[in-house]
């Protein structure tokens, strides 16, 4: 067994994953922690009209890749919007957020090293159907449950969503 197999990493390909709605959102993990290593996660999203995380950070560097529609993302608490084919960087630490502009918006977000996955996944429920679920009136996850996985996980609020 190599040195890589032993940490989790081994070559692998992706094909099926399970969808999970996710505070609103459409959640689906790629590759996470366990299977990379710890080295790094990566899962797709997709997010309805005004889909916006508080202003946090969290010990990972996080990458949001835009594969469709319009997204602001909050980096240094400069604005900038993002369409179709950006790329965003938000070292760990730096605080950071987004919001959906387009009626959806689909993108990758990449965790180095994994962890932001596992917010995910304690937080998400798997999806009866895989797209978007209806709104909800009301949160989906008790704040306590939330602020419980933050804590856990390194996440720290430091502001409302932007706008």
């Amino acid at each position: 067994m190599s040195e890589h197999e032993r940490a989790g990493a081994r070559p692998r390909v992706v094909d099926q994953t399970e969808p999970l709605w996710f505070l609103g959102t459409l959640a689906r993990v790629l590759l996470d922690g366990e299977q990379t290593g710890e080295r790094f996660a990566v899962f797709e999203g997709v997010l309805p009209k005004g889909a916006s995380p508080p202003l946090h950070s969290h010990p990972q560097d996080e990458t949001f890749y835009i594969l469709e529609g319009d997204v602001t993302v909050w980096l240094e608490d400069q604005p900038r919007l993002c369409r179709a084919g950006a790329i965003a960087f938000a070292p760990g630490g730096s605080p950071h957020s987004f919001r959906v502009e387009s009626d959806t918006a689909r993108m990758l977000v990449l965790s180095t090293p994994a962890g932001i996955e596992r917010y995910v996944r304690a937080l998400a429920e798997p999806a009866e159907w895989p797209w978007l679920q209806p709104p909800h009136e009301g949160p989906r996850v008790p704040v306590e449950r939330i602020e419980a996985v933050e804590r856990e996980l390194g996440v720290v609020r430091h502001g409302p969503p932007p706008g």
